[in-house]
C-alpha cells in the first residue's frame, strides 16, 4: 500500500529532549501515516495533518501541523506516549479534491495509538480513516455518580442522545449499550492483541481469524428503545435522556425494599423524574434489583436485551465504551453470535458470552477512561468510531459528566461537534440532563 510520510524536527516536537545530556539514553520514532482509502493518498496529500503527541510520564502535549513527509523523531526520552492524528475537510473542498459529494458539512479523518512504548528505535504505521457522521449522536454520559455520603452515589447516572440534524428523527428501535474487553491494566488471564486489548480471534469457537478484532466489537450490555417506528419523534436540536433510575434524586424516595432513601446535599445530584426513558431490571425473571431500581410509570422502559448485574450501573471509574446504532431489525440483532472472552483457560459451560456487533453498524461511539493515567486501559473502539477518549476530570463520585461541545448554531438549533474524536469533542462539567457544554 502506498503510504504518506510526514517529516518533523525532533526539537520542534519535544523541546524537553534538549535537556537530555549526551550520555542520557534516548529513543527514536519513525511514524508512517497514510489514508486507509489509498486513492486519498494522492487526492488529499497537500493539506496539513494535525498530529498530537502526549508524554504519559509528565502529561505534556505537543501539537504539530505538517504536509506530506516523514515524521522522524530522534532523541526522545524512552517511555510511553499517546499519539493522535486528524484532518478535517469542508464539504466543498473535499468534493473539489476527490470529486466525491458527502452529505455533511465537514468530514474528519482520524488515526490514533495509545500507550505506545518507545524504548529504543520504534517504527509505527497509522491509517487515517473517516469516521461515521451520525444523525443521532451521543451527547452526554454521566457515569461518575455523586458523592457517596452526601449525594446519590451511582443511582443518578444517565445517558443522553441528541438529534444533530435539521430534520425530525425517531428514537424507535434505537439501540445503545456498552462494550466489553480488557478492564484492568494488570489482566493476565486472557489473550491480547499487540494494542493490548483482548484478542477475540482466540475465543472459544471463533473461526474468523483477525477479522474478529478488526471488524467487530463485543457487548457488555444492549438495550433498545421501543416503539412502532414513529412513536418517539425527536425534534432537531433536541435530545432524549435515558435514566438508570427515573427518580428525582434530590428528594427522598422509598426504595422497593420499603426503606426511605435521601441525600444530604441535593445540589450534588439531578432530577431524572422527567427522563424520556429508564432502564428497569425489576421485571426481569429471577433477578433481584437494587432498592433504587423503581419503575416510574410515567417514564417508558427500554427493552433489555443483554445485561449484567442488578441495575444498569455505569462504571464510575470510566472503563466503558458506549455505542448507539439504528436501522437493524430486532431479528437481525438477536441473530448476532455470542462468544466467551478469550481466556487462556478453557471457558466452562456457564461462562459469560458477549454478543458480537459489526463495527459497520455503529452510528456513534464514545470511549471513556479513568482520570488516573496508570489505571487507563487499551481502547475498545477503533479510530473509525472514536480516535480518542475522554475522562471525567474530577473522577468517581464527582457529580461530573462528559458532554459534547457545541460547534455552531443555526437559528435556535445547536449543532454539536462531531469529529469522531472524543478527546476533542467532549469536555467534563457538572452533570445536568438536557444541558449543553459550558
Amino acid at each position: 500500500m502506498k503510504k504518506i510520510l510526514l517529516f518533523f524536527s525532533a526539537l520542534a516536537i519535544f523541546a524537553s529532549c534538549s535537556k537530555d545530556g549526551p550520555d542520557t539514553a534516548t529513543a527514536n520514532l519513525d511514524l508512517q501515516l497514510s489514508y486507509a482509502n489509498e486513492s486519498y493518498n494522492t487526492a488529499l496529500k497537500d493539506k496539513e495533518v494535525t498530529i498530537r503527541f502526549k508524554n504519559l510520564l509528565n502529561g505534556s502535549t505537543t501539537e504539530v501541523k505538517q504536509k506530506n513527509g516523514l515524521i522522524q523523531i530522534p532523541n526522545l526520552s524512552p517511555g510511553s506516549y499517546d499519539l493522535e492524528a486528524s484532518i478535517t475537510f469542508t464539504q466543498e473542498e473535499f468534493k473539489l479534491l476527490t470529486n466525491e459529494d458527502i452529505n455533511m458539512a465537514t468530514i474528519t479523518f482520524n488515526a490514533s495509538a495509545k500507550k505506545v512504548e518507545i524504548i529504543n528505535n520504534k517504527e509505527l504505521q497509522l491509517e487515517l480513516v473517516a469516521g461515521v457522521m451520525g444523525n443521532f449522536i451521543i451527547k452526554q454520559i454521566y457515569y461518575a455518580g455523586s458523592d457517596q455520603k452526601n449525594g446519590a452515589i451511582f443511582r443518578d447516572q444517565f445517558f443522553e442522545i441528541y438529534n444533530n440534524t435539521d430534520q425530525v428523527l425517531y428514537a424507535d428501535s434505537l439501540y445503545f449499550g456498552r462494550l466489553w474487553g480488557k478492564q484492568t491494566p494488570s489482566d493476565s488471564k486472557h489473550y491480547f492483541q499487540p494494542n493490548g486489548q483482548f484478542d477475540w480471534s482466540k475465543s472459544a469457537e471463533m473461526t474468523m481469524g483477525n477479522a474478529a478484532n478488526t471488524d467487530y466489537v463485543y457487548l457488555r450490555d444492549l438495550f433498545m428503545i421501543p416503539g412502532t417506528g414513529k412513536t418517539y419523534p425527536i425534534q432537531p436540536g433536541e435530545s432524549i435522556v435515558i435514566a438508570q433510575n427515573a427518580l428525582n434524586h434530590k428528594v427522598p424516595f422509598t426504595g422497593n425494599n420499603g426503606k426511605e432513601v435521601s441525600v444530604k446535599d441535593p445540589s450534588l445530584t439531578v432530577d431524572l423524574s422527567k427522563a424520556d426513558f429508564e432502564v428497569h431490571y425489576g421485571d426481569l425473571p429471577g433477578e433481584t434489583p437494587f432498592a433504587s431500581d423503581i419503575n416510574n410509570p410515567n417514564v417508558p422502559n427500554v427493552e433489555v436485551i443483554n445485561y449484567q448485574g442488578n441495575d444498569w450501573i455505569l462504571d464510575n471509574l470510566g472503563r466503558d465504551s458506549y455505542f448507539i446504532f439504528k436501522g437493524k431489525t430486532r431479528a437481525e440483532v438477536l441473530a448476532l453470535k455470542s462468544y466467551a472472552a478469550p481466556s487462556t483457560a478453557l471457558p466452562g459451560p456457564d461462562a459469560t458470552k458477549y454478543r458480537q456487533l459489526p463495527i459497520s453498524w455503529i452510528l456513534d461511539g464514545v470511549e471513556v477512561q479513568p482520570n488516573v493515567e496508570s489505571s487507563q486501559i487499551p481502547k475498545k473502539l477503533n479510530a473509525f468510531i472514536d480516535a480518542g477518549f475522554q475522562v471525567v476530570q474530577n473522577g468517581s463520585y464527582s457529580s461530573q459528566s462528559i458532554i459534547r461541545k457545541t460547534d455552531s448554531q443555526v437559528g435556535g438549533r445547536k449543532i454539536l461537534q462531531d469529529t469522531n474524536n472524543s478527546s476533542n469533542d467532549f469536555i467534563s462539567q457538572k452533570a445536568e440532563p438536557w444541558a449543553f457544554a459550558n
